[in-house]
C-alpha cells in the first residue's frame, strides 16, 4: 500500500497486550522499535536520531530512521539517511530501491534512474521496478515541456499541516484537513499532528477559497479521522470517510505485542429536521479492510470508491455500487485491471462529462501518487492517461476535482504536498486555458572560468513566488528552452555537479506579442582544498548558542551541498566581535559552531565528516579590535560562521 496513504486507510493503531511488565525499563532502542511498531514515525525518528549519532551506528536504526522520514513525507530528510544507508557495507538491494523512490519524490529523476538500475542489476528484479524507471523518463520530458495548467495554492485555508480533497457544495467548499493550536486535540503517533476532520471555506466568483471554519460538529464526530466528503448533486446525501472507533479492529503481532489496527469505512449523512442522521455503508468491514474516498457519478446511480478489499489486483483499487431500485447499493465490483494497477489506487472523482479522475501509484508517474483519467464506466474504461505536469509533480498528487468549464477552460482543485506549498498536503486550485501570444525563452549554460558551453546543466525555471515552472537538462550545445506566460516575473537557475549555481531574472511584464527572450548563466567551479566561505544570515540570539528557525534554512543548504558531494569534510567555524573577553567569546563561538555540527548530523550527516571549530575574536576582518570604536554594522561583519574544505 502507499507508504502515506497506507497511513490514513489504517487510520490509528493501538497497543492492546504486550509480554513487557509495567517493572521493566525498556532501553533507548526498545522504545524507539515500540514507537516505530505502533507507526508513531515522530516519535520514534526523535529516538532514533539519538541512536545513530555514533561512529558505528546499527544498519536497522539507520533504516527505521529513514523509513519514519519516508512515513511521514519528509522526503529532504529521508534522502539524507538513505545516501548514508547506501554507503554501509552490509546494506540490502532493498535500500538501493527505497533510495531511488526517495530521489524520484525530490525530484532527481536521473540520480533516481542510476539507483533503480542499480537495484535491478544486483537483484536481477528489473521488472519491479520497470515502471518507476520510465516515470523518471517521462517526467524529465514532461518537466521540460508544461502543460498549459496553471496553479494556485489556497493559502487562505493551508496550513503547515494537511488540506486536501476539496468539494464545492453551494457556493461553500468542504475539506479534509489537520486542526493546528488550541483546537488539534488528539495527535495522530503517524505524523504527529491531530487527527483529521472537516472544515469549510467560502468560494469566491473566481474560484479562491476564504477563511475556513470547523464544518457542522455532527459530521465531524469521532474519535480518529473523519473525511474526506463526497456530496450528492442536490446535496442530500454525504459520504463521509472515517476511521473505525470501535473495539472490532484488525489485529497483529509484533515483536512480541499484539496491536489493533483501526481500519475505515464510509458513513451516509442526511439533515432531517435540522439533525444529521448517519448511516454505516454497508459493506464496511473493519475487522478485514478498509473502505473510503467516495466519489458518485452524475446521476447517482454509481458510488465509486477505494478498498483493499479482497479480489483486488494490487494494494489499494477503485470498486463501485449500483444503486438498486429500492434506493439501496449493490455489492461492490472491482472497476477491472485497465485502471486498477499492482499498486494502490485512491482519491476517485467523476468529472461533470463523466471523466474519472484518481490517483495511483502503479503507473509510470512522476513522484508518488500521480493524476490520471479515464473515459467510461463501472468496469468498462479507457487507459488511463497521466495529466503530466504541473499537474502532477515529484511529490503525491491527488483528489483532482473539476467543478467549473466553460468554452474558455475548466478550473477545479487538487491537493499536492509538492515543495514550495505552505505545509504539508496543501489544496491548490487550477485552470485550463490556450494562451492567445507565445513567449520563449532561449538560453546557454557555460563554464565561467573558460566560457565554454556546459551540456547536460539542470536548469529550473521559477515563478515569482519561488514555485517551479519547469525544469529539464540543457543539451549537448548548453542551450535550454522555456515557454514564459504575460506579465510574470521569473528566475532561471543552472545547476551542475563540480559547479557553483548561477541565476538570472526574467521578466515578461509589459510584452504585448509574440517575443524571444535570452540569458546566459555561467557556472563557477567549487570546492578546492583550503577554500573558505561564508554561510550568510545565521544569527543566534545574544548569549547563546542554539540553532534558530532562521539559522535551520540555511545550514539544511549545507546539508544538501554535502549529501550530494559524500566525499566532502567541512571545518564548520563561528566567529565573534571583540566585544566581551577573550575566553568567553572563544567558549561561546565553540559551542555555537558544536551546535551547527550538532543540527547538521541531526539532518543525517555523519559526524566525522566535520570539524567544529570556535575561534572568538582571534579571526577579525576588519579594524574592531578591543578598545576601537565601530558601528554596529562593523561589528556585525565579524560575527560569522565559516565553512572551509578539508577535503574533498
Amino acid at each position: 500500500m502507499n507508504k502515506r496513504y497506507s497511513g490514513m486507510l489504517t487510520g490509528a493503531l493501538l497497543l492492546i497486550a504486550g509480554l513487557a511488565t509495567a517493572q521493566e525499563q525498556p532501553s533507548l532502542r526498545n522504545r524507539a522499535d515500540e514507537l516505530y511498531n505502533r507507526y508513531e514515525y515522530a516519535n520514534a525518528a526523535k529516538l532514533y536520531t539519538k541512536l545513530v549519532d555514533t561512529r558505528k551506528p546499527r544498519l536497522q536504526d539507520l533504516e527505521r530512521l529513514a523509513d519514519s522520514y519516508w512515513k511521514m513525507n519528509d522526503y529532504e530528510s529521508a534522502e539524507n539517511w538513505y545516501t548514508r544507508i547506501v554507503q554501509q557495507p552490509n546494506s540490502s538491494p532493498e535500500n538501493l530501491l527505497r533510495y531511488g523512490e526517495v530521489l524520484k519524490m525530490n525530484g532527481k529523476y536521473a540520480e533516481a534512474k542510476k539507483q533503480l538500475e542499480a537495484y535491478a542489476n544486483e537483484t536481477g528484479n528489473a521488472p519491479s521496478v520497470a515502471v518507476q524507471i520510465a516515470g523518471c523518463d517521462s517526467a524529465l520530458l514532461w518537466m521540460s515541456s508544461p502543460t498549459r495548467y496553471r496553479l494556485q495554492n489556497e493559502a487562505a485555508v493551508n496550513t503547515v499541516n494537511a488540506e486536501f480533497s476539496a468539494f464545492p457544495v453551494g457556493n461553500q467548499v468542504y475539506y479534509t484537513g489537520e486542526p493546528t493550536g488550541e483546537s488539534s486535540g488528539n495527535t495522530y503517533g503517524w505524523t504527529g499532528n491531530a487527527f483529521l476532520r472537516m472544515y469549510t471555506a467560502p468560494i469566491s466568483p473566481e474560484g479562491n477559497l476564504g477563511a475556513p471554519s470547523f464544518a457542522d460538529s455532527d459530521l465531524n464526530s469521532g474519535e480518529f479521522h473523519v473525511g474526506p466528503v463526497a456530496v450528492d448533486e442536490n446535496s442530500k446525501t454525504w459520504y463521509v470517510t472515517r476511521t473505525y472507533t470501535g473495539k472490532e479492529g484488525k489485529q497483529q503481532k509484533a515483536e512480541g505485542r499484539k496491536y489493533r489496527t483501526q481500519l475505515l469505512e464510509l458513513y451516509s449523512y442526511q439533515l432531517k429536521n435540522g439533525v444529521w442522521i448517519s448511516e454505516p455503508f454497508p459493506y464496511n468491514n473493519v475487522k478485514e479492510y478498509s473502505v473510503g474516498h467516495a466519489a458518485l457519478s452524475a446521476d447517482a446511480s454509481i458510488l465509486y470508491f477505494a478498498s483493499d478489499m479482497p479480489g483486488g489486483h494490487g494494494g489499494t483499487d477503485i470498486w463501485y455500487c449500483e444503486r438498486q431500485a429500492d434506493g439501496t447499493w449493490g455489492g461492490p465490483v472491482n472497476a477491472g485491471p485497465t485502471i486498477n494497477s499492482a499498486g494502490d489506487e485512491l482519491f476517485p472523482g467523476i468529472g461533470p462529462d463523466g471523466t474519472l479522475y484518481y490517483s495511483t501509484d502503479g503507473f509510470a508517474g512522476m513522484g508518488g501518487l500521480d493524476i490520471f483519467r479515464s473515459i467510461g464506466s463501472k468496469n468498462q474504461w479507457s487507459n488511463p492517461e497521466n495529466l503530466k505536469y504541473p499537474i502532477n509533480s515529484a511529490s503525491d498528487d491527488f483528489a483532482y476535482l473539476v467543478y467549473g468549464e466553460d468554452e474558455n477552460g475548466f478550473r477545479g482543485f487538487l491537493a499536492s504536498d509538492r515543495q514550495g506549498g505552505k505545509g504539508n498536503d496543501d489544496i491548490y486550485s487550477f485552470s485550463f486555458a490556450n494562451p492567445k501570444i507565445i513567449i520563449i525563452l532561449k538560453g546557454t549554460t557555460s563554464d565561467k572560468a573558460t566560457g565554454e558551453r556546459l551540456p547536460a546543466a539542470t536548469v529550473t525555471l521559477y515563478n515569482g513566488e519561488r514555485k517551479i515552472e519547469a525544469r529539464q537538462q540543457s543539451s549537448g550545445e548548453g542551450t535550454f528552452e522555456f515557454v514564459l506566460d504575460r506579465n510574470r516575473e521569473y528566475a532561471v537557475l543552472g545547476q551542475k555537479e563540480g559547479y557553483h549555481a548561477d541565476s538570472a531574472k526574467v521578466t515578461t511584464l509589459g510584452i504585448t506579442k509574440s517575443d524571444t527572450l535570452e540569458v546566459a548563466l555561467l557556472l563557477e567551479p567549487v570546492f578546492r582544498v583550503g577554500q573558505t566561505f561564508e554561510l550568510e544570515n545565521i544569527y543566534y540570539d545574544f548569549d547563546k548558542y542554539n540553532i534558530r528557525p532562521d539559522a535551520a534554512m540555511i545550514l539544511d543548504e549545507l546539508v544538501r551541498t554535502l549529501r550530494d558531494n559524500p566525499t566532502l569534510k567541512i571545518e564548520l567555524s563561528s566567529h565573534t566581535d571583540s566585544r566581551g573577553s577573550h575566553a568567553y567569546n572563544e567558549t561561546l563561538s565553540q559551542r555555537r559552531a558544536q551546535s551547527a555540527v550538532d543540527y547538521l548530523v541531526s539532518r543525517g550527516i555523519a559526524r566525522d565528516r566535520m570539524v567544529a571549530k570556535g575561534y572568538g575574536e582571534t579571526q577579525l576582518v576588519n579594524r574592531c579590535a578591543d578598545g576601537v570604536a565601530c558601528s554596529s554594522a562593523e561589528h556585525q561583519a565579524n560575527r560569522r560562521t565559516e565553512v572551509t574544505v578539508l577535503e574533498y
